[in-house]
């Protein structure tokens, strides 16, 4: 029972449990047990909350004899990202200099979904300080991907994919800043959401210094998991100045009832050189939406140009200074990502301005491009999960940089547009392929909603890793 027991979703965990056919104490130990049987070929799981999470769902059975009225996610276990505080529980960063760090609170996000009745389970692996799109650092190691052991789940909520992935949790959160949450689930074969920046609370979360550009987002296997985690965690916490949003905002849909939704899709024309089999997803995702009823559209998006450029810069620049005044002196407990960072130079403040102002014209150039369409269809990215520590890819015939990967994601953290990572297909090598849906701002509902209706139907079906 206790492997069907970790192939539920979350909706369908806190359903069980509600009805009494499951106790949040089999649930939780289910994925403990998981966790011992499987994590040790992944090392997704850092520090695992095994005594208190099962008191935890002891104390949930409790509440049913109690009558207390049940909460969303009552008694059901979920993963977080280690660079989000949790109280009591060690949030290490993936770092050396963060070694034993033991926060006095939860970030916003981890406290909405505790007070949802959802049970921390665990902490999972990261590149050091999350900037990386490989999950490895010198305090916790490396991570796995659990489709094939050979390719990484990605960076930096690397951990937190292949965690979900393999069943070790239902449900996690991430963080996102060019490609984070997204790339990680297409790597793993699951479902991440970036919100319309600001929707979901960034504090707690480390580095603080790039709030402007990061996203703290919900990942599971399935786009309705996301969507309820979503709704939890999504409004103001009187902290974070950027999460100024009601959490029970109106979505802003701009359509008439009855009108068609205008899809555009593109892969190459925008984002190239991508796999032929992942356009070829994209394009059977495209025509899947077209017989539901959509408007559908092959689009070029010229007004895109390279948006990880700026991104990069505009990041770094926040970081470096932060980063060399936390390591000086202690350089050489640093990974060689941290090292890049540390040794990295601050850019001039015309190379800064620049990049504003390529941030800037970018968004005026999608709200443009929105008013035309409702979603954009596109690669998370342009190809499937890469081997560990490649520097150099072969995409449809072309060398390419590692950075490459983040092509098709970089420009919705520059704009703060939301972006959803649907799980589709499967690669003739047995690699998940994700799709991305993108919306205007403040959109969440619409790419939700079409994302449940998409997922799986590529060829993933009901494939599992094979760990």
């Amino acid at each position: 029972m206790n492997s069907e027991i970790t192939n539920f979703d979350a909706t369908e965990l806190a359903s069980l449990i509600r009805n009494r056919e499951l106790s949040s104490v089999e649930v939780v130990q289910a994925h403990l047990d998981r966790i011992e049987a499987v994590n040790p070929k992944i090392n997704a799981i850092v520090t695992l909350n095994a005594d208190q999470a099962l008191e935890a769902a002891g104390n949930a059975d409790k509440a049913f004899v109690k009558g207390a009225q049940l909460a969303p996610l009552h008694g059901v276990p979920f993963t977080v990202k280690d660079a989000l505080d949790t109280a009591g529980i060690p949030t290490q960063r993936g770092s050396l200099l963060f070694a034993g760090n033991v926060p006095t609170r939860d970030a916003s996000s981890v406290a909405r979904l505790k007070a949802a009745g959802g049970i921390i389970l665990a902490k999972t692996n990261l590149p050091e300080f999350s900037t990386w799109t490989e999950s490895d650092n010198l305090l916790t190691g490396r991570t796995n991907n659990p489709w094939n052991l050979d390719r990484t789940p990605g960076g930096s909520s690397g951990g937190e994919s292949a965690a979900i992935a393999a069943g070790m949790s239902p449900l996690g959160i991430g963080s996102d800043v060019a490609i984070s949450v997204r790339g990680p689930a297409a790597f793993t074969g699951i479902a991440a959401l970036k919100a319309t920046h600001g929707r979901i609370p960034y504090t707690g979360h480390y580095p603080t210094v790039t709030s402007q550009w990061w996203h703290v987002g919900p990942m599971a296997r399935t786009v309705r998991d996301v969507a309820l985690a979503y709704s939890l965690l999504r409004g103001a916490d009187g902290a974070d100045g950027y999460a100024v949003h009601a959490r029970n905002a109106v979505s802003d849909n701009r359509r008439v009832a009855g009108q068609t939704i205008r899809v555009g899709w593109v892969s190459d024309a925008a984002f190239g050189p991508v796999d032929p089999e992942i356009t070829a997803a994209v394009a059977a995702a495209a025509a899947q939406l077209a017989d539901l009823g959509c408007d559908v559209e092959e689009v070029a998006l010229p007004f895109l140009d390279d948006p990880l450029s700026p991104l990069m810069l505009l990041v770094y620049g926040e970081l470096v200074p932060e980063i060399q005044k936390l390591a000086k002196g202690r350089e050489d407990r640093l990974h060689a990502v941290g090292k890049s960072i540390y040794e990295s130079p601050d850019p001039s403040y015309a190379d800064f301005n620049a990049a504003l102002r390529k941030a800037e014209a970018l968004r005026s150039s999608f709200a443009a491009w929105f008013e035309k369409y409702d979603v954009l269809l596109c690669p998370v990215t342009p190809m499937t999960a890469t081997p560990h520590g490649a520097q150099e890819l072969l995409v449809n015939g072309e060398t390419v940089s590692w950075l490459h990967v983040m092509r098709a994601t970089s420009a919705f953290n520059l704009t703060g547009l939301p972006a959803l990572s649907v799980p589709y297909a499967l690669s003739s090598e047995r690699l998940p392929i994700g799709i991305q849906l993108v919306s205007r701002w403040l959109n969440e509902d619409l790419i939700l909603q079409l994302g449940g209706l998409l997922e799986r139907r590529g060829g993933l079906g009901d494939q599992r890793p094979v760990v």
